[in-house]
């Protein structure tokens, strides 16, 4: 699959805000006293980090792509 710049540059963009997201979950998860609440965020890191594998797959087909060309 081909991607146009801007797409690989709003992945970058989603990348990041989801980095600054997974960052935060696991820093106040270590407040939280409420177990319910730890349990929720627990479930935000562990999707933050799929997502962010995903990503990553992505921008790296993207740079192979870019690197062909």
């Amino acid at each position: 699959m081909n991607y146009a710049l801007h797409e690989v540059l709003e992945v970058q963009e989603m990348a990041a805000f989801k980095t600054v997201c997974l960052t935060k979950s696991k820093t106040m998860k270590a407040l939280v006293t409420d177990q319910r609440l730890k349990e929720i965020m627990q479930q935000d890191v562990d999707l933050s980090t799929r997502q962010l594998q995903e990503y990553t797959s992505i921008l790296s087909k993207a740079n192979q792509q870019l690197g062909d060309e």
